[in-house]
C-alpha cells in the first residue's frame, strides 16, 4: 500500500511541473484514411485515431490505428451485351503504427506547422463479410492468433493548423509493408485534432 501511495504522490507532485511547461503536452485526434493498395490495386477508405505525447517542444511520440472498410469493385466482362458487375471484395485492412513526429515552425494558439514522421508497426489484411464494428473487433482480436500481419515502415509528412486547442491535420506518406519484399502504398489521412 505504501508503494502505491508513493507512486501517487510522485505523480501528483510532478503534474504541476509538467503543466507549467511552455509547450503543449500532446494531441488526440481522429482521421479519415485513404490507402492505395498497389498489389491489388485497390483504393481503400477507413477511419482511425491517433494519440501523441511531447518529449520536446518540437518532437512527439505518436501511436495510431486505422481500419479500412471493405470496398466494392467493378469487374467488366463481355457476354454480348457489354454488361459489368459490382462485387464486394470483403478485403479489410487494419493498420497500427508508432514512432516519432518532428514539427517545424512557430508554436502558438494560431499556428500552421509542417512535420515529418517515421513510424513502424503492422498491417493486417482480413477478409470478412461482418458488419464494420464486428469486423474491426475481430481484426483486433485476431492479431494475437493469426499469422497474417506484415511489418510496416511509414515515412511521411504533412501540415497541421490550430486555432487554440482545436486543429486540422493532413498526412501523406508511403506505407511500406514487407511480405516477400517491400510493397509501397500511398497513405493519406485528414481529420480534427485537439491539443492538451
Amino acid at each position: 500500500m505504501k508503494k502505491y501511495f508513493l507512486i501517487l504522490a510522485l505523480v501528483l507532485t510532478g503534474t504541476p511541473t509538467l503543466l507549467a511547461q511552455d509547450h503543449d503536452h500532446g494531441e488526440v485526434g481522429v482521421f479519415a484514411d485513404y490507402f492505395r493498395l498497389q498489389a491489388a490495386p485497390r483504393d481503400l477508405f477507413g477511419l482511425g485515431g491517433r494519440l501523441s505525447f511531447n518529449v520536446h517542444k518540437n518532437v512527439q511520440l505518436e501511436a495510431e490505428m486505422a481500419y479500412d472498410f471493405e470496398r466494392g469493385f467493378a469487374e467488366g466482362f463481355d457476354n454480348g451485351s457489354g454488361t459489368a458487375s459490382i462485387q464486394q471484395s470483403s478485403l479489410r485492412v487494419l493498420h497500427g503504427m508508432f514512432g516519432p513526429k518532428l514539427q517545424f515552425g512557430k508554436q502558438g494558439p494560431a499556428a500552421i506547422r509542417a512535420f515529418v514522421t517515421a513510424k513502424g508497426g503492422f498491417l493486417n489484411f482480413g477478409f470478412s463479410n461482418a458488419s464494420v464494428l464486428s469486423g474491426f473487433t475481430s481484426a483486433v482480436d485476431n492479431l494475437r492468433r493469426d499469422n497474417n500481419g506484415n511489418a510496416v515502415f511509414y515515412p511521411g509528412g504533412g501540415l497541421e493548423g490550430y486555432l487554440g486547442p482545436i486543429g486540422l491535420r493532413l498526412d501523406v506518406g508511403d506505407e511500406i509493408y514487407f511480405n516477400n519484399g517491400a510493397h509501397h502504398n500511398l497513405k493519406m489521412t485528414f481529420g480534427p485534432h485537439i491539443r492538451f
